[in-house]
């Protein structure tokens, strides 16, 4: 009988996937593990510290943030901490009332008293702060009585303007100066354990904060040589515990006991860490102040490059910012400096031109320098304020320098000196270190390959590996970069890649939206992945900027292409491997036989790894770079390409979730819902897809208030509540539910060659299971922006249908980088709609169910309320202006919502709906209101004064009332003008500034009319606890906020009091006694509706002059 053949062991196929950015590599680790030479990230070190040495952990990180991922693992796990038992570790939701359980748990009756001086530890973000705020107030005045507690604060937010992640220290800074808290910061990954070991020994003395980057430091992979092991955090603290925290003294000053723990910390692990730390020229001119991880480490980097290129510049370091202290600022300030530059995080844009505002840490610093007598000489100090948004490289770090040296050492806005000014600044060892950068789509097939390769690459121990990932998800669906650096030494360089080796690019569609070769040196590779193009089309797919800059810098170019392979066209998931194999032999050829190994025993196997390498040059080719694209007439650095992405997430984009989609049918299913509405579950709604409580009046007065000749259409209207149930407070805004122009809709469905009458099956906003139906008709009428102006996102999607090549080029073009200017010209000047773009491209032609998909859908128009219902319990009120314009082609242009209000006839009905506002009436009737108004900002006015004179009727006691006014011509815009008087003759209102700016030769603004009223209103707003409103434009703010800090100022000299004009304002502001309801000046833009401004911002303003009037 024959035997089976025998067979060899098969390899176990292993896959590479990552679990978390915050991990080192993405993949989990074990505590035990961590200790010694090891890689790992400083939120992975801070995790095994909070661990090891708490009693508790109470987590506050948002989903995708991940701060508390590995200490999770661990709790779940059971394991152990340095005191025997398991940390009880609690993720909790950001919300009001963050960490009071922690409060709870350590003042209560219950609570085991052994564990008195164990450390209570909170992980959390700087935009968890705000709601933390409350209960660390509570734990800073009880904190001789609480445990030690501790807060390790990742400095990470999203920008208030955008969806950008920021590195945030200012919410920190202000937290601590308020609760009196120390706070400590990182600046490397490096000694991220040590100084959270270090904060939590502060915690026995003080609470405490451990502060450190966490949009990048944080989770960048890299080897750290000396990393504790449990045992070893657990002796060092109680030894440090010993030799200093139970040393000192009930009354010893804090910054005392702060130095002497800090002694002993160096003492028991031989570091030599100081609450500030000099860098740089023995005998500086200038030094630059920092505060902040990669502040600090770019700074002293940059400060020793530039020195060892003669410059007498230097770095001073807080690490240590509360206490601050100043002796010790004051004796490593090296005696020769006479320049200073502070580099101070602001929170807004706004705030880094703003003259008035100041950086905390500049501020901390001029105390330190005018209260020392240790001075030899007095420097000159400088405020070189930047924003959570502004994002440090060694050029703009050179930048900054530059600022308080006379000696030009950078220029990066001159882009033909950024090349040469890049070269100069390298940071970097070139002989010792190898840079690579992938850029690549979110759901590319080999996403993961860039921390793969990096894991295999750390294999060998003598090599130290970093990798960082950033992700912009609002680009293109989703674009990741990926940097990995590998060098002899140690890396410490937090900043992009800028001289790369090789860059990979994953789509050729990245090259027209980012210009990814500003980061590759001289004589650099690019891996360039291009499925199924041939030589001779490959010109074609390049940009022209792309090939003469690869040109000019001496590159060399390969095309990646799996396709050619047809075991990754069987398989997608082998494509990673495909490209780790490529890419080692482009970069380490060399070493390509153990690098195979290395990467086998991270993903893939030995058998799949030799079957890739034996088809490697189907998928990969180099490419001869033609003499004539150097000489291609095209500027290198193209304008509207993207230097780089702004990381907007730390998770890629995730497109697996399906959209509902629509469907079109007939007249007969909504019979059926109609005539069988149990069988069904059909029920009638008003407008079911709109999120909000709808109601429907009908108009009851629409009249025009300015003149028929006059070019503004101010018009009043008024609508009977009848039984709609609606109601409305004072100050509240009536949203408007607008329909498109009927006419308009007939020529889109005639165009577009739709059936008026089919049904249309929408899933619920609420819940897709449920199908709302209404015609093509009702769509277009009520919920279909057509005639909206289209954002980007529109013309790349539109292109997907498009069946004519050059339109879908000219489309795709529109909705990317190269396209920004023209975009911006359509958007701005040709104000064009999706119905013109449609008309424009008739080659795309979407079914209508793709445009219910792709137009976003019309939005409610709001509309401060200029009516009491108290004074007209059935009716509520409206002034409003028609938004009109005439287009470059010579068409009529309207706001949606204020035309369609305009043409409703009495009896109309139309839907509604109620906006919250923060126009509110102060508590007290006796109070008084300073409103200021321009245009149809009178309108909440109106109510106001409405309320007070049904007050007054009621026999109550009122205060006094200011109401100033603007426009441009008092016989054309006295709107109301009656009724104010009347109001004005029966004691309501107490003082009616009128400010019409053109019915003189000198302008006058409303300002202008409160400076000449300013006695009324210092009795008003400061004698009598009065509350100001601004409603209107924008404009105005700053001269309208100079008025009332001059009104503080002029107030305070009187009584002989010292007072900031600005931080009154914010006291103000706080009270509800400063309120503003301003909108954008709407240029030919469609619906411009109110815009809620932060007030603070607009203040900030105030100091920067007079603003630009029309």
């Amino acid at each position: 009988m024959a035997k089976d053949p025998v067979q060899g062991p098969v390899s176990p196929l292993r896959t590479f996937s990552e679990r978390s950015s915050s991990l080192p590599f993405g993949q989990p680790t074990d505590l035990p593990s961590i200790g010694g030479p090891t890689y790992t990230t400083a939120q992975t070190l801070i995790q095994q510290v909070a661990y090891s040495l708490s009693d508790r952990l109470w987590t506050y990180s948002p989903s995708t943030f991940d701060l508390d991922v590995a200490a999770k693992s661990w709790y779940g796990d059971a394991v152990r901490n340095a005191y025997g038992y398991t940390t009880h570790v609690e993720s909790m939701e950001v919300r009001q009332g963050a960490a009071s359980i922690a409060l709870g748990y350590m003042f209560s009756k219950d609570f085991d008293l052994r564990k008195r001086f164990t450390p209570q530890t909170v992980l959390a973000s700087t935009s968890s702060l705000a709601y933390l705020r409350p209960a660390l107030n509570q734990l800073s005045l009880l904190h001789a009585v609480a445990n030690p507690f501790v807060a390790h604060i990742a400095a990470v937010d999203y920008a208030g303007g955008s969806s950008a992640l920021v590195t945030d220290y200012i919410s920190t800074l202000e937290l601590v100066e308020d609760l009196g808290f120390a706070l400590v910061a990182s600046f490397s990954v490096y000694e991220s354990q040590h100084m959270a070991l270090f904060t939590t020994l502060l915690a026995s003395i003080t609470p405490t904060i451990h502060t450190y980057d966490g949009v990048i430091i944080g989770r960048e992979t890299t080897r750290v040589i000396d990393v504790l092991h449990q045992d070893g955090l657990s002796n060092n603290y109680k030894e440090i515990l010993q030799q200093s925290v139970h040393l000192t003294k009930r009354n010893e000053h804090l910054n005392i006991k702060v130095q002497r723990v800090l002694r002993a910390f160096n003492e028991e692990l031989g570091t030599a860490y100081g609450l500030f730390e000099y860098h740089g020229h023995s005998s500086p001119d200038a030094v630059l102040v920092t505060f902040g991880t990669v502040e600090a480490s770019l700074g002293a980097q940059t400060a020793q490059s530039l020195e060892r290129n003669g410059a007498r510049v230097g770095v001073l370091n807080v690490r240590v910012y509360r206490p601050f202290v100043e002796d010790e600022f004051v004796r490593l300030l090296p005696p020769s400096t006479k320049f200073i530059g502070v580099l101070g995080q602001v929170a807004e844009k706004d705030s880094v031109a703003d003259g008035s505002i100041n950086s905390a840490l500049y501020t901390d610093v001029l105390a330190a320098l005018t209260l020392s007598d240790d001075l030899q000489q007095r420097p000159h100090v400088v405020d070189i304020k930047y924003s959570r948004e502004d994002a440090w490289t060694p050029i703009s770090m050179a930048a900054a320098f530059q600022l308080i040296l006379k000696k030009p050492v950078a220029q990066p806005d001159a882009p033909e000196a950024l090349a040469s000014a890049r070269r100069d600044l390298q940071l970097l060892d070139a002989s010792s270190v190898q840079q690579f950068v992938f850029w690549d789509i979110a759901d590319s097939a080999s996403a993961t390959a860039p921390l793969a390769f990096g894991s295999a690459l750390a294999k060998d121990s003598s090599n130290n590996i970093t990798t960082t990932t950033r992700h912009d998800n609002l680009l293109r669906g989703g674009i990741t970069r990926t940097d990995v650096r590998k060098s002899k030494q140690s890396l410490n360089a937090p900043y992009p890649i800028d001289a790369a080796d090789l860059i990979y690019v994953g789509d050729v569609d990245l090259l027209y939206r980012i210009q990814v070769l500003q980061g590759l040196k001289l004589g650099g590779k690019v891996l360039l992945k291009l499925n199924g193009v041939k030589d001779d089309e490959l010109e074609k797919k390049l940009p022209e900027s792309f090939r003469k800059s690869l040109s000019l810098n001496k590159g060399e170019l390969f095309v990646f292409d799996p396709s050619g392979v047809g075991q990754v066209v069987d398989d997608p998931l082998l494509e990673s491997l495909l490209l780790q194999v490529a890419f080692l032999r482009v970069t380490l050829p060399n070493l390509e036989k153990i690098g195979l190994d290395k990467l086998a025993a991270v993903n893939g196997s030995p058998d799949i790894m030799k079957e890739l390498v034996s088809q490697l040059e189907q998928a990969l080719r180099r490419i001869e770079l033609p003499e004539d694209w150097m000489n291609i007439d095209c500027d290198p650095v193209t304008t509207g390409l993207l230097d780089g992405i702004k990381p907007n997430s730390f998770v890629p984009f995730d497109k697996t979730e399906d959209e509902p989609p629509t469907y079109l049918k007939d007249w007969k299913t909504a019979a059926k819902g109609m005539a069988f509405r149990e069988a069904f579950k059909t029920s009638s709604a008003l407008r079911p897809d709109l999120a909000t409580k709808t109601h429907t009046v009908h108009v009851m007065e629409n009249r025009r208030l300015t003149p028929l000749t006059y070019d503004r259409n101010i018009f009043h209207i008024e609508f009977d509540l009848g039984d709609s149930g609606l109601k409305y407070d004072i100050g509240e805004a009536l949203g408007i539910h607008a329909e498109n122009d009927e006419i308009q809709v007939e020529e889109f469905i005639k165009f577009y060659k739709l059936d008026p009458e089919e049904i249309v099956e929408v899933p619920s906003r609420d819940d897709p299971a449920v199908l709302e139906n209404r015609t093509v008709w009702q769509a277009l009428m009520q919920n279909v922006d057509i005639f909206g102006r289209p954002p980007k996102r529109f013309y790349e999607a539109l292109a997907e249908f498009a069946d004519d090549p050059s339109e879908q080029h000219e489309l795709q073009a529109l909705g990317g980088p190269e396209g920004a200017t023209e975009f911006k010209r359509r958007a701005e000047v040709d104000t064009v709609t999706y119905a013109d773009i449609l008309l424009e491209f008739p080659s795309a032609h979407p079914s209508f169910h793709d445009i219910v998909r792709i137009v976003n859908p019309m939005k409610r128009r709001e509309y401060s309320i200029a009516s009491c219902q108290k004074v007209t319990p059935n009716s509520v009120a409206l002034m409003i202006v028609v938004v009109g314009w005439v287009d470059p082609q010579g068409r009529d242009r309207f706001g949606q919502a204020t035309r369609f209000l305009n043409k409703l006839k009495l009896g109309a009905p139309v839907t509604v709906s109620i906006k919250p506002s923060v126009m509110k009436l102060p508590p007290n009737s006796t109070q008084p209101l300073i409103m200021a108004g321009l245009g149809t900002g009178l309108a909440p006015f109106r109510a106001f004064v409405q309320h007070r004179a049904w007050e007054k009727a009621q026999g109550k006691e009122i205060g006094s009332v200011l109401l100033y006014m603007g426009s441009r011509h008092q016989r054309e815009e006295y709107c109301y003008g009656e009724e104010w008087e009347a109001y004005q003759d029966a004691g309501v209102i107490t003082l009616l500034g009128r400010a019409f700016s053109r019915d003189q030769p000198q302008k006058i603004y409303i300002q202008d009319r409160m400076r000449q009223t300013m006695d009324d209103i210092i009795q008003a707003y400061l004698k009598e606890d009065g509350a100001f409103y601004l409603c209107g434009p924008t404009w105005p703010v700053p001269d309208v906020t100079n008025v009332l800090e001059d009104a503080i100022a002029q107030d305070a000299k009187t009584h002989g009091k010292r007072t900031d004009p600005h931080k009154e304002i914010e006291r103000l502001k706080d009270q509800l006694r400063y309120v503003l309801e301003v909108h954008p000046k709407a240029h030919g833009v469609k619906g411009a509706g109110y815009l809620m401004l932060n007030a603070s911002r607009l203040m900030r303003r105030a100091k920067t002059g007079r603003a630009v009037h029309m």
